[in-house]
């Protein structure tokens, strides 16, 4: 059986109360915040029958190696891994949303991203093992909650996955800051993974080449690119968008 993990912030802790409550140890909660916030959250608590142990700030900062706790961290049981990226390409109803990150090291990133992929209902988030952060207390916190449902998938080969991709019938779009078309001109509504590379170095040259086609974010103003979480924002509800 896999190590007890350790989540922390409102959000990522109350997320688990909501899918998993059996796979909660115990939770930790700082007795002096008794704002309405708090209140509900230990009701919640409470009506999920988990264990709840009080613990100041510094402790709670240690539990959770950062000060961003709120003043609640809990430590859970791993959930069992999601099944393989082919199993859950094979149970899609419907066209494929994938989000593929290339080159994001940044957990502040990844968990934006993975919040953002929630919100559009993309299927999985692909990144490669040697270029990627993995699902760490930091990415699921700043998941809020989306660590938890959006299945995170690390592949030894990108450019091999992508291929694997393309055969299923996915359309892989790359987003560059100089492709010829925009995300406005191309549709999205059929299977569509998108690709992303970290703000700044863009995807590897190999990614670049494996893609199907690629596409530029219009920019009107002084800065040159977005954030790659904004990015997969704006990409994703853009694909969204064409198939409501």
């Amino acid at each position: 059986m896999s190590s007890p993990k350790v989540l922390f912030g409102f959000h990522a802790v109350g997320v688990r109360l909501k899918t998993a409550p059996r796979s909660v140890i115990e939770i930790y909660a700082d007795p002096t915040r008794k704002d309405a916030r708090m209140r509900q959250f230990l009701d919640r608590a409470a009506e999920a029958g988990a264990r709840v142990i009080e613990a100041d700030g510094p402790r709670l900062a240690k539990l959770a190696g950062s000060h961003g706790h709120q003043g609640v961290a809990a430590r859970v049981e791993a959930l069992p891994a999601s099944n393989s990226l082919d199993d859950l390409l094979d149970g899609v109803d419907g066209p494929a949303l994938l989000l593929v990150l290339d080159g994001v090291t940044d957990p502040h990133n990844l968990g934006a991203c993975l919040r953002v992929a929630d919100g559009a209902g993309a299927q999985a988030v692909i990144a490669p093992k040697d270029h990627a952060v993995g699902v760490n207390a930091t990415v699921a916190k700043v998941a809020s909650g989306a660590a938890e449902t959006v299945p995170y998938f690390m592949v030894t080969n990108l450019a091999r996955t992508l291929g694997e991709l393309k055969e299923r019938g996915i359309w892989c779009i790359g987003a560059s800051d100089d492709a010829p078309k925009t995300l406005y001109q191309v549709d999205m509504k059929g299977p569509v993974a998108l690709v992303l590379g970290a703000e700044g170095a863009g995807m590897r040259q190999l990614t670049r080449k494996t893609c199907d086609e690629l596409v530029s974010i219009p920019m009107r103003g002084a800065v040159e690119s977005l954030n790659v979480s904004v990015a997969s924002g704006v990409c994703l509800y853009e694909a969204m968008r064409q198939r409501l």
